[in-house]
């Protein structure tokens, strides 16, 4: 048992609640240690991930700093090219798994705060900070190959308009074809551990080449790891609220064990758009 009151095994049974996140430790050999991983074994599998030499942080369990060590969290990354990871703890755990698929968006967004704390001090935070944070906690990265541009900005034009019938239950072949969701947000993996409803993202969507569609699951990672952080520069650091849309996770076909016109019905989760539609993502294109 853990930090998050799940245990380590229960998630590889039959009767685990959400497919992605043993699907997850699967595609990043996590699933061959039969207790929690530690610091050094989340080091051992990102290595083994990249054919060359892993360009991430490495892992140090928190146990191993020294108590006296006043830093903040962000500043210990860039300073020491090390993440502070709690043993036994969920939330550190998915926040390695998204380092090991994409450390340059990963790394990006670690010189955005520290640049700010720089600038502005650690308190109160800036306002870019709080966008980036909500976005390394909750973001969904909604990946579409280049031949499938036009379709795929119907369906997004549907999800900025909150038409969640449309975007999800009408065109749900959609889904994994022409649109391929990805979680960044390691707390949405968190709270996926004991999904209810109300879980909600915010989404980002980027352009990858076509070659995505044919690519194993370390090369699609690479791809997108480019197109995430050229996406971030674009929306200048998510310098505009209004630059991620809410997206609810079990929505997502595939995402959840029943999807079917009562359950998009539900308005308490699928929630109306409220005021002025605002799209500032759409529509995707190459510029």
């Amino acid at each position: 048992m853990n930090s998050n009151g799940t245990s380590w095994s229960s998630v590889f049974s039959d009767s685990f609640q959400s497919p992605l996140i043993p699907q997850l430790l699967k595609q990043l050999t996590l699933h061959q240690y039969t207790t929690f991983p530690t610091a050094l074994q989340l080091n051992h599998a990102a290595s083994t991930l990249t054919t060359g030499k892993w360009e991430g942080p490495v892992f140090k369990a928190q146990s191993a700093f020294d108590g006296a060590d006043n830093r903040y969290y962000e500043q210990i990354i860039a300073q020491d090219t090390a993440v502070p990871t709690r043993e036994n703890d969920w939330h550190d755990l998915f926040n390695a798994c998204i380092w090991m698929q994409f450390p340059k968006t990963k790394w990006y967004l670690n010189r955005l705060h520290v640049e700010d704390i720089l600038h502005h001090g650690l308190h109160p935070r800036t306002k870019r900070r709080n966008h980036i944070t909500h976005f390394d906690e909750c973001g969904v990265v909604l990946a579409v190959p280049q031949r499938h541009l036009t379709d795929a900005n119907a369906v997004l034009q549907h999800l900025a308009f909150h038409e969640w019938d449309e975007a999800f239950l009408k065109h749900q072949s959609a889904w994994g074809d022409i649109i391929h969701p990805r979680i960044f947000g390691h707390a949405n993996y968190e709270m996926l551990l004991n999904p209810f409803i109300g879980l909600t993202g915010k989404w980002m969507a980027v352009i990858v080449d076509d070659m995505f569609e044919a690519s194993d699951f370390n090369s699609q990672n690479q791809l997108l790891d480019e197109a995430i952080e050229t996406r971030i520069m674009s929306l200048e650091g998510f310098a505009v609220r209004s630059a991620l849309p809410p997206l609810p996770l079990l929505g997502v076909p595939g995402w959840h064990h029943t999807q079917n016109s009562v359950f998009y019905a539900n308005q308490e989760y699928f929630r109306p758009l409220r005021g002025k539609p605002r799209n500032e993502q759409l529509p995707l294109c190459n510029k």
